[in-house]
């Protein structure tokens, strides 16, 4: 499909997609890998990012290189009951969308695209209506098992979805089916290249019992002090039968370190604590046998890439129990366990991670069936299906 293109002639990517980590991190991973893959057929990659002033998104295409441009948007906050989503903040930022499609719609007629890549987060929404005003190729990601708010409004005018799971598309409306293709959800490389060696040393992690397990705790960047709690609770019986890493959030470091300060030598040679974990992040999980996490979107594209067994406690307040739905669909697969509502306790953490700490079989069981579910090669297959619409 590449060497059909005027080699001179750089491929042109518009990308959208941002406000979280979930939505912004897999699309930056398929940029570098068609950036990866045009290079060696000896083509360039012309990209632009169409997100908001103030989103991740807008950091990350800086710090990449990548040519930026900001649109209005608005956010829809979801509510159970469907009229206390017409309040005046949705209703200020619906209404807020059509300027940012206008704006959007000039960003890619200017730019002149192969394909737009629209990967979720309401940020997402101007870009691909405008795709489809420019009558441009719209290719949509989604990392979750059911389309999310931003892809629902955009299916219809996409020309393929891309989803992270078989399971999705049975949820599909039958209407959709036809043009959506598995890919899995894309994962940094670097994820997939830790060793266990180099987390110990940078860690200093000199007083781990290399005869036990080790087990990762975190509740992402910020922390999770639900998590956190469930952890420190029990954290006297976890290191009678493992070593632990424990990533708190920045915030939440001082309390836990007074909280866990009566340990004794042992124990405490045992647990490390630390606010944020950054580019260590591959090798400590290299070192993991078992994670305690939330089950976000690209938290279970890691964790089932690299095949580790894990106990998910979803958060509860995610958009449409997106976390929920990863964690059980896991679970029901024998990949994971899940920890909801009145189950997330230190006595139902306790009882979820010991089999997979005593029992080498037991974990590898679910490490085995957690590598069925990861796509390792997600991004090439998503770049597959990026240069399958450009040239449709």
């Amino acid at each position: 499909m590449i060497a059909d293109a005027a080699p001179q002639s750089p491929f042109r990517l518009v990308v959208s997609g941002g406000g979280t980590g979930g939505h912004t991190y897999p699309a930056l991973t398929a940029v570098r890998t068609l950036r990866q893959r045009l290079a060696e057929a000896g083509r360039g990659l012309d990209v632009l990012w169409i997100g908001t002033a103030d989103g991740l998104e807008a950091r990350v295409a800086r710090d990449e290189g990548i040519a930026f441009t900001a649109v209005a948007t608005g956010k829809i906050r979801r509510h159970r009951n469907p009229l206390r989503m017409l309040g005046p903040a949705n209703l200020r930022d619906m209404a807020r969308v059509p300027l940012g499609v206008v704006q959007a719609r000039r960003a890619i007629k200017a730019f002149g695209p192969d394909v737009v890549l629209a990967t979720g987060g309401y940020v997402a929404v101007p870009a691909g209506l405008a795709a489809r005003a420019c009558e441009r190729p719209l290719v949509l990601h989604e990392q979750t098992v059911r389309l999310g708010l931003a892809n629902r409004r955009l299916a219809s005018s996409a020309t393929r979805i891309a989803v992270s799971s078989d399971s999705s598309l049975p949820l599909l409306p039958e209407s959709l089916r036809a043009s959506a293709v598995v890919t899995g959800n894309p994962v940094r490389p670097e994820v997939l290249a830790g060793r266990a060696d180099k987390a110990v040393a940078a860690l200093g992690l000199t007083g781990f019992d290399p005869r036990l397990p080790t087990l990762y705790v975190t509740g992402g960047a910020q922390g999770a002090r639900q998590i956190n709690d469930m952890a420190v609770s029990a954290l006297p019986w976890l290191l009678e039968r493992a070593n632990v890493v424990h990533q708190c959030g920045p915030a939440h470091v001082e309390t836990l370190r007074a909280g866990t300060a009566g340990l004794g030598p042992e124990g405490a040679g045992r647990y490390f604590l630390t606010g944020f974990v950054g580019p260590e992040l591959p090798d400590v999980l290299a070192l993991a046998d078992v994670v305690v996490s939330r089950s976000g979107a690209g938290t279970l594209a890691e964790l089932t890439a690299l095949g580790k067994p894990a106990v998910f406690v979803p958060l509860a307040s995610s958009a449409g129990d997106e976390q929920g739905h990863n964690a059980r669909h896991l679970a029901r697969a024998g990949a994971a366990l899940a920890l909801e509502g009145r189950a997330a306790t230190p006595e139902g953490l306790r009882q979820a991670v010991e089999p997979l700490l005593t029992d080498p079989a037991r974990r590898e069981a679910m490490a085995t069936a957690a590598r069925a579910h990861g796509r390792p090669d997600a991004a090439d297959r998503l770049v597959d299906v990026v240069l399958a619409a450009a040239y449709r």
